[in-house]
């Protein structure tokens, strides 16, 4: 079963069951919340999100704010750079209300440009301190760790890779699995670059690929692949591996998971988040939205269904075994910096590591 087949049956779950959470829970669905944002947004009726994130996930969720907030809401969805590049274009034009990105580095363009608001403190603080804008204009709604999986009949767990130096190593020559048009590897050389600069990036992707590393589409043949055992190692996102492990049982999978503990970017923990525009006519609105995607009920959505980390730090997944975001040893990187895609693509082209 594919991720997005995986969380298509969650979301369906989710979105029977939302409304009878919400009222166990004390949430007023219908009450004066929505309508006060409704009153303060001077006559608007429409709450206008771009989505990054598809919508066969966030779709049952995002249907609901109609209730959180009083408004209608309409979603365009797109892939996360090309909707911050879109508001970037439209500017003050733009009918947005509230951009919902896969992944911190389209919010970062946006704050760079002035475009997002300054978010509440109320809001901010239920997510970590190194998962949200420094200045506040964005926040975070689910974290996802980059991790090696590895075939354990090839490779002994110590002798995982736990950072960039350690992966290029010629030991490994033929043996990485790695997907060079997925955001998330291109997240990670941002990283790189941000965190060694660009000559040490360049470097190291020579480096990486001088060792014959074997590209693959996407991020489950990797998983595919390692399982098997045709390849020892693969660079992938951790719920992919997660979902296999629910979805199989521990004892049908054999490709292991393991976290870089080295502090680089090998292990970087991205986030996707959310910001309201600085042209908002409706801003109380689209705070209540945010504080919904991080109320419990939503954020047990993303950790049971999407198997991502909750910002919330009493919420626990009770279908798959995550662990504490807090005890992940990522790298201490302002990820708002993770922006400058465009330098990213345009190293790898050099390089020679690009789709």
């Amino acid at each position: 079963m594919t991720r997005q087949a995986f969380r298509r049956l969650g979301a369906v779950a989710f979105a029977a069951a939302l409304f009878v959470v919400l009222v166990a829970c004390g949430t007023d669905v219908t009450g004066d919340t929505g309508e006060q944002a409704a009153e303060e947004g001077g006559g608007q009726s429409t709450l206008t999100i771009y989505s990054g994130r598809n919508e066969e996930l966030v779709g049952g969720i995002l249907e609901h704010l109609e209730d959180t907030t009083g408004y209608e809401i309409e979603v365009r969805y797109g892939d996360s750079a090309e909707l911050a590049a879109q508001l970037l274009e439209e500017g003050d034009r733009t009918d947005a209300d509230l951009f919902f990105s896969q992944n911190a580095g389209a919010l970062g363009a946006l704050r760079e440009a002035g475009m997002l608001r300054e978010l509440p403190e109320r809001t901010l603080e239920v997510a970590p301190e190194r998962f949200r804008a420094s200045d506040g204009t964005w926040v975070g709604t689910s974290a996802r760790a980059r991790v090696v999986v590895y075939d354990p009949d090839q490779v002994d767990v110590d002798d995982v890779p736990g950072s960039i130096d350690e992966l290029v190593d010629e030991t490994w020559e033929g043996e990485v699995g790695y997907a060079p048009s997925n955001a998330s590897w291109q997240s990670f050389v941002t990283a790189l670059r941000v965190l060694d600069g660009e000559q040490a990036a360049r470097d190291w992707l020579m480096d990486f690929r001088a060792n014959e590393p074997e590209a693959f589409e996407s991020n489950t043949p990797i998983l595919e692949a390692v399982d098997s055992g045709e390849i020892a190692l693969g660079l992938i996102n951790h719920y992919y591996h997660q979902a296999w492990v629910t979805e199989r049982g521990a004892g049908a999978v054999n490709a292991e998971r393991h976290h870089p503990d080295g502090g680089d970017a090998l292990g970087l923990v991205n986030v996707a988040g959310v910001g309201v525009l600085d042209t908002s006519e409706a801003p109380e609105a689209a705070v209540h939205a945010i504080d919904f995607l991080l109320s419990g009920t939503a954020q047990q959505y993303f950790a049971d269904e999407t198997a991502e980390y909750p910002m919330r730090q009493d919420v626990t997944s009770t279908r798959h075994e995550l662990g504490e975001l807090d005890e992940l040893p990522g790298p201490d990187i302002d990820l708002s910096r993770l922006s400058t895609l465009d330098d990213t693509l345009e190293l790898l082209r050099d390089v020679g590591l690009s789709s």
